[in-house]
């Protein structure tokens, strides 16, 4: 007789923006009594509930949520620190765990590792970013290049947010951040992961209905309390799509209809930038191509006869 497998007690949902995700991790925390715990990077922020989508409280009455809309929108969190708020929660994990978002460093730091980078004091933080403005970025790589080649040739051309994190780390510990990647660890082990990934034309086709209904359920409210903090606009909050879009039309600069299009475009192109990364880094994973919730739970039925179909 075969032995029946074990389901594992971490689940990977991931996919692109407007993909499904969400519904499929709810759906799966009632039938295996799990927990939901959120591996987007938007939705840390509490102050973009509605533009990022986050669970509501009906659906947090359902199934305990973690990771949530913890952090301020002035704190931008890193890939680091949240691998280690993930882990917290696993350590402390009496139920099965279901991981959801569409941040693909996430789920790579998750279950590859992630280097154990010493924190960085503010004042050189600060330091790094006053140089990078006072020299502009091609001076700024250059010197990034004398002590981490790897990295100055990797970052890509206007990441000023990683070019000045590796010149940080540099600085603070007298070593490289390309070497201090080079030494990973504590990738979590006992997990199965699964990519949605639903015919382009049906996502793109949601992605556009999502921002719709955003903006009649508070965003251009949520953005203008947003932009009223007067934040950096190199923030991971501010650059979330839509913030710059609508932020626009409240300053007379757009019309609401050309804000709407121009969030529209900018999701859709986010929503083919995820599924490219998760095409390349997850190749991997099993797919979920249904285009519908219910087509998408039997498909991932389908994949894991160890859950039983629910009524």
């Amino acid at each position: 007789m075969a032995v029946p497998e074990k389901a594992p007690a971490i689940w990977l949902i991931a996919g692109p923006t407007a993909s499904g995700k969400s519904a499929l991790a709810l759906r799966l925390a009632r039938q295996i009594g799990g927990e939901i715990v959120n591996a987007d990077a938007l939705q840390l922020y509490r102050d973009l509930r509605v533009l990022t989508a986050r669970p509501s409280d009906e659906e947090t009455r359902q199934a305990a949520h973690h990771l949530f809309g913890v952090a301020d929108a002035a704190d931008g969190w890193s890939v680091g620190r949240w691998l280690t708020a993930a882990r917290e929660v696993i350590a402390r994990a009496e139920r099965p765990l279901i991981f959801v978002g569409g941040t693909g460093l996430y789920f790579k730091a998750l279950t590859e590792g992630l280097a154990e980078i010493p924190p960085v004091p503010a004042e050189v933080r600060r330091a790094a970013e006053a140089r990078f403005d006072a020299e502009g970025e091609a001076a700024f790589r250059a010197a990034l290049a004398g002590v981490d080649p790897a990295a100055a040739q990797r970052i890509a051309p206007g990441d000023r947010q990683r070019l000045v994190r590796a010149m940080e780390v540099f600085e603070a510990s007298g070593k490289a951040l390309s070497d201090w990647q080079a030494q990973t660890s504590g990738a979590v082990a006992d997990w199965r992961g699964v990519v949605l990934e639903p015919p382009r034309d049906a996502l793109y086709a949601r992605c556009d209905a999502r921002l719709v209904e955003m903006v009649e359920h508070g965003a251009l409210e949520e953005v203008r309390a947003l932009t009223a903090r007067g934040l950096s606009p190199a923030l991971p909050a501010m650059k979330a799509v839509g913030v710059r879009e609508l932020a626009a039309h409240l300053a007379g600069e757009t019309s609401i209809d050309e804000a709407l299009a121009a969030a529209q475009q900018e999701t859709r192109r986010y929503a083919k930038r995820q599924m490219t990364w998760f095409r390349n880094q997850t190749g991997g994973w099993p797919r979920v191509t249904g285009a519908d919730a219910e087509g998408q739970w039997r498909q991932f039925l389908a994949l894991n006869p160890s859950l039983t179909p629910s009524p």
